[in-house]
């Protein structure tokens, strides 16, 4: 998820040997170095979300529910997205790094194979608090917000590229020894991968780029343990070392249940029922008095 690493870690992927869509988006204050992902991309994902009440910061997996999308929306984005990688430069490796690809994945890798393309993943990890002191300092997010978001967009990436050839990296890891794991993601992804130019990575990679570091034990904001199941699977992951995926699909289970319950609720009482409800209080005073004069203001209406 954004972040996370991923514009540091699809930067030096091109450095290395990959090849990066053109038409990128630059550098601004929020990304100083800049975000390595197409522009044209990122316009296809947030149309998209957009036409469905969605957005990068939406936490919910309504998308992700049996009906929530369409067979004929499915097909109609997937060939968009075919149709837009049709137009990437022909090399044995491009790395394409996108907003919100992970809530999106199912269609752009089948417009991915439609467009003649294996495809390898490459999952960024990153300590749940710097990516929500990332977000706060950024967007003014409440840890709430960016707690369900790192949540969500870990989880999905992670179920979503099942059975895929894929390799987890720390990022923390990455700013320590980027070498070390250049050669794990080629050496696990069988990619043609190398140092490439060295200075320019080193330049790249400057220590003022980290600007949120881990302080503390992680603070769980929902009364659950759901963030420290996550990131200790995928940190495990990123070290190469056992982890349970049943872990992880535990913690979707009980975030999915839980987010359609809330949500759920929260439409119910945003809908009709608060409508109608805030309505009728408005006469209150009058309703109630003028039954009470109708029972004569004797019994239970004294």
């Amino acid at each position: 998820m954004g972040r996370s690493g991923t514009s540091a870690l699809t930067r030096v992927l091109s450095l290395c040997g990959a090849t990066l869509p053109g038409g990128m988006m630059g550098a601004d204050s929020g990304n100083e170095r800049g975000y390595w992902e197409p522009r044209a991309g990122l316009y296809l994902n947030e149309k998209f979300l957009y036409r469905h009440g969605s957005s990068y910061f939406d936490p919910t997996l309504r998308l992700q529910e049996e009906g929530g999308l369409s067979a004929e929306e499915t097909a109609a984005f997937t060939a968009k997205i075919r149709d837009y990688l049709l137009t990437l430069p022909a090399a044995p490796v491009v790395v394409v790094k996108v907003l919100h690809i992970s809530v999106l994945a199912r269609m752009w890798f089948d417009a991915a194979h439609q467009a003649g393309y294996d495809i390898a993943a490459v999952l960024a990890v990153r300590d749940p608090q710097e990516v929500i002191g990332s977000l706060a300092k950024l967007m003014k997010a409440s840890p709430q917000l960016t707690s369900a978001l790192w949540l969500k967009y870990n989880l999905l990436a992670e179920r979503e590229t099942r059975g895929l050839p894929r390799v987890f990296v720390d990022y923390s890891n990455f700013l320590d020894d980027w070498r070390r794991e250049i050669k794990r993601i080629s050496h696990t992804l069988a990619l043609d991968l190398d140092t490439g130019d060295e200075a320019a990575v080193e330049k790249f990679l400057a220590r003022d780029m980290r600007h949120q570091r881990q302080r503390g034990p992680l603070v769980e904001p929902f009364g659950t343990n759901w963030l420290s199941v996550a990131y200790r699977g995928l940190s495990a992951a990123a070290r190469d070392e056992p982890w349970e995926q049943s872990a992880l699909d535990g913690v979707f289970e009980e975030y999915r249940a839980s987010e359609h319950g809330f949500r759920t609720a929260i439409e119910d009482f945003q809908g009709q029922f608060n409508r109608r409800y805030r309505f009728s209080r408005a006469f209150i005073k009058p309703l109630f008095e003028g039954v009470a004069l109708v029972h004569g203001r004797r019994g239970t209406w004294a």
